[in-house]
């Protein structure tokens, strides 16, 4: 049996993101629920993100549907997960990111909200005072946005100064932090917000406990989930999507029987260890070419956001347009797996793109089509992203 590592190349992975994120339209999926499941978690920094996202992925899109998964259901939740980020997945994966995860980041808030408490002359028994209340006024009244919190638990509306003395001192009130804490230690959701979906005020709800799992073991089938929806990649691309340390990072590929593969990065670049699970590197990876494909994908959606090296899919001529100073890309425009462009809303609600490279006929035409299936979609509803790139102020502009 041969023991040589089997190489995987740019063309073979950008088939792969075709199927598994489901951006080509027979891949498409039915439900909000599995276009979640498939990229394992929406980025929610920016609210629109995650209906934009899974609009870009259904068959059949409306708000209403995603709506129900979030606040009526309750199939989708959302939460803080890895490197800090709010993030909307499916429930039953709310366990393995608690546990594997925003734990151990909730328990440095909760450090860090008590000295900031304590700077304001607030004690430990007085926080937990308030605590209670809080959760008593949940209890009662099911849902409450944080200013009805507020007018029920008065105390939340103490403010403590910070960053004294320098040129950007402020005010935090105690409800802001403490509602925070709340969430990622899992004693609190976000619900229904108080505007509409592009809205980030959110109502807050208590939630059912979250089952505690073993730190490793909750590693080791979060990564097993993101080699199946983003694999084969490096490990850095594992260390950098989760905000977890190298040893963390290594132990839990070995305890999902990660396989060691080479990537090939193009360009005549040669290639980089990678891992994929060993169904994809015993060559369960090959297959047909889908059929060629365009999408319109927002700004933080999680395919552009799921790798730090994106080389294999995004030149890197392109970035300086396509990404804000903190690293934040976003809104692309896609032509069979690359990303060969830019888009934005202006104010009349016409979508415009702007491509950053020669593409061809065909391929215009196909986002030219996917640009007017996102406007019919969007409506009189208008988008500005969260975290603005120079090419989307360029294009929202003209």
């Amino acid at each position: 049996m041969s023991t040589a590592r089997p190489l995987i190349d740019s063309s073979r992975r950008r088939a792969l993101l075709a199927a598994r994120h489901l951006l080509s339209p027979p891949h498409r999926a039915r439900t909000p629920e599995q276009v979640a499941g498939a990229v394992v978690a929406l980025h929610s920094s920016d609210p629109a993100t995650v209906f934009l996202s899974a609009a870009a992925r259904l068959e059949h899109s409306d708000t209403a549907a995603l709506e129900s998964a979030l606040y009526e259901r309750q199939t989708l939740v959302r939460m803080h997960g890895m490197r800090h980020t709010l993030f909307v997945l499916p429930e039953e994966l709310a366990s393995v990111v608690q546990s594997s995860t925003t734990r151990k980041v909730a328990e440095k808030e909760r450090r860090m909200f008590t000295a900031f408490a304590a700077g304001g002359g607030f004690s430990p028994d007085w926080l937990a005072k308030v605590e209670r209340l809080t959760l008593a006024a949940l209890a009662d009244c099911e849902q409450a946005s944080a200013s009805r919190l507020a007018e029920l638990v008065p105390e939340l509306r103490e403010a403590v100064p910070v960053a004294v003395g320098k040129p950007y001192q402020s005010t935090h009130t105690i409800g802001t932090r403490l509602l925070r804490v709340l969430g990622m230690e899992g004693e609190i959701v976000r619900g229904r917000p108080l505007g509409g979906w592009t809205s980030g005020q959110y109502r807050w709800a208590l939630r059912a406990p979250l089952a505690e799992l073993p730190v490793a073991e909750a590693q080791a089938e979060l990564v097993r989930r993101w080699l199946a929806a983003y694999g084969p990649a490096t490990a850095e691309d594992v260390r950098w999507w989760t905000g977890w340390g190298v040893r963390e990072v290594r132990a839990a590929l070995t305890a999902c029987a990660a396989a060691p593969v080479r990537l090939d990065v193009g360009d005549g670049a040669g290639d980089v260890e990678g891992y994929a699970l060993p169904e994809d590197a015993d060559g369960a990876t090959d297959g047909p070419e889908p059929e060629p494909w365009a999408a319109l994908l927002p700004g933080l959606d999680p395919t552009p956001m799921g790798w730090r090296q994106r080389d294999w899919f995004l030149p890197a001529e392109h970035r300086a347009d396509l990404f804000d100073r903190s690293g934040n890309i976003g809104p692309t425009v896609w032509w069979n797996g690359r990303i060969v462009g830019g888009w934005a809303q202006r104010a009349d609600g016409e979508i415009v793109r702007e491509l950053l490279e020669p593409v061809g006929a065909e391929a215009e035409a196909a986002i030219d089509a996917e640009s007017a299936r996102l406007a019919v979609w969007l409506g009189p509803v208008r988008v500005t992203p969260r975290f603005r790139t120079p090419l989307e102020r360029r294009l929202s502009s003209r």
